[in-house]
């Protein structure tokens, strides 16, 4: 997934590579996304390791960071969430981050109020390659819309669900309906899981749960779109649809 962004004259592209999150998967679809991950590292011109600020250096982001001490792609750090902790806190993790001498530099950000991304974007354009611009000036994602909408959802999904169901739900946009003058849009999404009891759980008590992801999700949209949004989700089985390669090429991932 692509997020372009222009600063004057030059164009940044950010690639956000699918997490990796175990040592030795053994799904295919999480065979194909640890595979992509360091794949998208390795083709980069520099690379940013991105750290929750509250969770700090756990077991995955070490995970991550054995893997960067194996490849020379410039790469410094970045503290999110620093709006919700202490500077105190940050102190260790800073320290520990450059004593590994694999980073650059190291930031504190914060991804909700902007503070320190203007440094992270002022480092990150001083140290790219010149070159033509790859997208339109104005275009700010490689993902349609009708696939930032499925994005939009399954965030939700993974913010609600991430310790019940990490990574086997998928969500696919079925249907786009928009008035003629754009101010109102229906949207059908399927929300897809391995399991029965992986749709109880997205379905939850008497529906309490897909009612609060689709609130939330409809409220994105309707930010993202500018629009009313009238959004309906729908949850389907498709059994070990993780070990299928055909359903996680649609996906962008390697088979």
């Amino acid at each position: 997934m692509l997020g372009i962004t222009v600063q004057g004259e030059r164009q940044l592209v950010f690639v956000d590579t699918p997490g990796i999150f175990v040592p030795r998967p053994a799904k295919r679809l999480e065979q194909a996304m640890v595979k992509a991950a360091w794949q998208g590292v390795d083709e980069a011109d520099r690379m940013v390791l991105v750290l929750d600020a509250k969770r700090g250096l756990d077991a995955d982001s070490q995970l991550v960071l054995r893997g960067l001490q194996q490849r020379r792609v410039p790469a410094c750090a970045a503290i999110n969430k620093l709006d919700l902790v202490r500077p105190q806190k940050t102190l260790p993790l800073i320290k520990t981050l450059s004593d590994t001498g694999r980073f650059d530099r190291v930031f504190l950000v914060s991804a909700q109020s902007g503070d320190g991304c203007g440094d992270l974007l002022d480092y990150l354009l001083a140290g790219l390659p010149v070159g033509p611009w790859l997208f339109p000036a104005d275009q700010l994602s490689d993902l349609s819309q009708r696939a930032m909408a499925a994005e939009l959802t399954r965030e939700q999904l993974f913010r609600q669900l991430h310790q019940e169901l990490p990574y086997s739900l998928t969500v696919e946009t079925e249907q786009w309906l928009e008035a003629p003058d754009g101010k109102e849009i229906r949207i059908d999404q399927t929300i897809y899981v391995e399991r029965d009891s992986h749709k109880k759980i997205v379905l939850g008590k008497g529906g309490r749960q897909i009612k609060s992801v689709g609130e939330m999700a409809r409220k994105e949209l309707e930010q993202m779109l500018d629009a009313r949004v009238h959004l309906f989700l729908f949850v389907k089985v498709r059994p070990n649809w993780t070990e299928d390669p055909e359903r996680f090429a649609e996906l962008g991932l390697e088979r």
